[in-house]
């Protein structure tokens, strides 16, 4: 709008200039109206020629974290003779300000270029915050300029390469969790299950091996030896873990980064590190537009498989969690711990309290986190209280479960580890 208004504005002096120029028999009235078309079609035309035979390419990572500060490389090329000015960098960056407002297709301005030699080049770092988790397609890079009079802008695709960029959820540690252990699972090994996991049964001596925890070191043949023995367990009960989502749209509240979807993703995340990182098994299960389904496994390559469902997970279902909960009950391992996240409408909570009831009779064991819904609705007004379902809390209780209440803003890191 100011580009136009300017150019308005010299049209019309030119104009008047003329029509002086026309009305008197002298020179200087036509030098002026000749001097202001000049201008006029320099501002028009300049902008255009700075643009050409000008190359722009960005580098920079694939992948991130949520909250990570990546920093691109952007070069500019010059393949002309004469030198280039006042030229403006812009590029399609939709994870830019993704946090409040969502993923944003418009032109983002990374910097400008003073001066390009000819046949020169020159290089910059853009440093930028990864806020919101997600799958983002960057690109293509463009060209500006407004040079020299501000009259007219100038824009050219300079890179038609796109680049792609998966930010991962932020993951926040957790110490322990409250589970059981899985009959079914038994594998044979040093791997001695830690507290609340499962149970484990003495097995036998071996030599010490370099990372063995000293504790199991059996000091009665250590010293009949004079080697170092350690004793070997052999789980009886190993914990694995069901991690369900609810991804349908009508149990998402809020906007941006602070929505239950979100905090829902980061806590499933989370979960998924300390079951990976206890050598665990663990499965993710989802019904959206395209379900969600993580088979049972454990290990980095798991977890990384799990990281990847969730960076792109979105609530666009309208499949009812029940439903879910019920698929879960019919292909349950017993003992398994089913980690629910519960956000949805409080109208469907009879209906998935029977799902959960299910659950707990093929001997699946519950641990819940309820979204106090009205925190995620009313960020503003909202203070502090208890306006949590009843019902539910209720029915969690009577079936056994486990839950922790998330409000908008909570610290995950301390609500997980008290």
């Amino acid at each position: 709008m100011a580009l136009r208004l300017k150019f308005l504005i010299l049209c019309g002096f030119t104009l008047a200039a003329y029509l002086a120029a026309i009305s008197r028999e002298q020179s200087l009235p036509w030098l002026l109206a000749a001097l202001l078309s000049a201008a006029l079609l320099t501002g028009m035309l300049w902008p255009r020629w700075l643009l050409q035979r000008l190359s722009v390419r960005r580098v920079g990572p694939q992948r991130a974290l949520e909250g990570e500060t990546i920093v691109f490389r952007v070069d500019l090329q010059n393949r002309g003779w004469l030198p280039r000015f006042m030229v403006e960098l812009v590029d399609r960056l939709p994870f830019v300000n993704a946090a409040e407002q969502g993923a944003n297709d418009g032109d983002k301005l990374l910097g400008s270029v003073a001066y390009v030699p000819g046949r020169g080049a020159r290089s910059f770092d853009v440093p930028l915050l990864c806020e919101k988790r997600g799958f983002y397609k960057l690109g293509p890079m463009g060209l500006a300029s407004s040079f020299p009079l501000g009259l007219a802008e100038a824009r050219s695709r300079a890179d038609r390469s796109r680049q792609t960029l998966t930010i991962y959820p932020k993951v926040f540690p957790i110490l322990s969790l409250p589970l059981f252990g899985a009959p079914s699972q038994i594998h044979r090994g040093g791997y001695c299950l830690p507290e609340g996991a499962g149970a484990a049964e003495f097995s036998g001596l071996r030599e010490y091996r370099r990372g063995d925890n000293p504790r199991h070191i059996h000091w009665p043949t250590t010293a009949r030896l004079n080697e170092l023995m350690v004793k070997e367990f052999e789980p009886l009960a190993s914990a694995c873990i069901c991690i369900a989502l609810d991804l349908a749209k009508d149990a998402n509240i809020g906007r941006g980064k602070h929505s239950t979807l979100e905090y829902a993703i980061r806590i499933a995340a989370s979960v998924a590190a300390y079951a990976c990182g206890q050598n665990m098994h663990s499965r993710v299960l989802a019904d959206a537009a395209q379900p969600l389904r993580i088979l049972s496994g454990k290990g980095d390559f798991h977890y990384q498989a799990i990281l990847d469902a969730l960076a792109i997970a979105e609530a666009d279902g309208d499949t009812p969690y029940a439903k879910l909960l019920t698929e879960i009950a019919l292909n349950c391992v017993r003992g398994e711990t089913v980690v629910l996240l519960l956000a949805e409408p409080p109208h469907r909570n009879a209906e998935t309290l029977q799902a959960l009831a299910l659950l707990r009779a093929k001997g699946v064991y519950l641990f819940a986190v309820l979204f106090e819904r009205d925190s995620f609705l009313n960020a503003a007004s909202w203070t502090r209280r208890d306006t949590s379902d009843r019902t539910l809390n209720a029915g969690l209780l009577e079936l056994g479960a486990h839950y922790v209440t998330v409000r908008r803003g909570d610290d995950l890191t301390a609500l997980f580890n008290r």
